[in-house]
C-alpha cells in the first residue's frame, strides 16, 4: 500500500547567485511497513528530504502526499495535527528537556496535544525499550544510549504511523548504534509502522529492506531487498 508519495519535489534555499537546490525533482513512493534507509554524502539533501516528507519544510515545487493527502495544502493547524498524530521524529540530538524526568519527557507530546496517555501502551513501550527502571531519572543521569531510547519512546508514545529518524545513532558508539537500530526495527514491526532512517553508516543501511541513495539533491539509486 502506497502511504507516502513525492511528485516532482524540489527545494531551493537562498536566491539569485546564492541559490542552492537541495532537492531536484524528486519522485518517490514509500510503502506501508517499509524500513527505508536514506544515504548519501553530507550536503546531498538527505535531511531536507526527510523534513519535507515529515511536514517540517515545504518544498519550493511539487507535491508531498501522506496517505493520499497533499500535506502542504493543509492549513498550518491541520499540518501540525498531522505531524503530532501521524509522525514520530527522532533526531541525532536527543532533544530531551533537562527539567523533566524520563516519564515526563516521553509523555510530553501527548499532553501537549491535550490528550491522555494510554497507560498500558506506555508500560509496553518502556518495558520493550528497557527503560522501565529509569522513568524517574533526569536525562543527565542517563547514558547516550539510554537517552536515545527515551527519544524513541517519546516518538512512539502517540502511536504514529511513521517514524522518521535523522542520523539517530550519530552520537553513539558502534555497539549502542546497533542496539538502537535493532530496537527501531523491532518497534516498527511490533507497532506496524513505516520506518525511514537517514544514516551515513552503511552497516545500518544494510539492515533496511530498501536503500535510497541521494546525491546533489537527486535520487541516484533506489534498491529494494526482499
Amino acid at each position: 500500500m502506497e502511504v507516502i508519495q513525492l511528485e516532482n519535489v524540489s527545494k531551493m534555499f537562498g536566491r539569485g547567485d546564492r541559490a542552492v537546490k537541495a532537492l531536484n525533482s524528486i519522485n518517490l513512493t514509500i510503502y506501508k511497513g517499509e524500513f527505508v534507509a536514506i544515504v548519501g554524502p553530507s550536503g546531498s539533501g538527505k535531511s531536507t528530504l526527510l523534513h519535507t516528507i515529515g511536514g517540517l519544510d515545504a518544498p519550493t515545487e511539487g507535491i508531498v502526499k501522506v496517505e493520499g493527502e497533499s500535506i502542504y495544502s493543509l492549513s498550518d493547524e491541520a499540518l501540525s495535527i498531522l505531524r503530532r498524530r501521524k509522525i514520530g521524529f527522532i533526531f541525532q540530538s536527543f532533544n530531551l528537556l533537562p527539567i523533566l524526568n524520563v516519564e515526563e519527557n516521553i509523555k510530553l507530546p501527548v499532553l501537549l496535544d491535550h490528550m491522555s496517555v494510554d497507560p498500558i501502551y506506555f508500560e509496553d513501550i518502556i518495558d520493550y525499550l528497557g527503560i522501565k527502571d529509569k522513568i524517574y531519572a533526569s536525562p543527565s543521569e542517563l547514558s547516550g544510549g539510554q537517552q536515545q531510547r527515551v527519544a524513541i519512546a517519546r516518538a512512539l508514545i502517540h502511536k504514529p504511523s511513521y517514524i522518521l529518524a535523522d542520523e539517530p545513532t550519530g552520537n553513539l558508539d558502534s555497539k549502542t548504534s546497533d542496539e538502537v537500530i535493532s530496537l527501531l526495527q523491532l518497534t516498527a514491526k511490533k507497532y506496524k509502522q513505516t520506518l525511514i532512517v537517514i544514516t551515513h553508516d552503511l552497516k545500518i543501511a544494510d539492515k533496511a529492506n530498501r536503500i535510497i541513495e541521494i546525491e546533489d539533491g537527486s535520487i541516484k539509486n533506489d534498491v529494494s531487498y526482499t
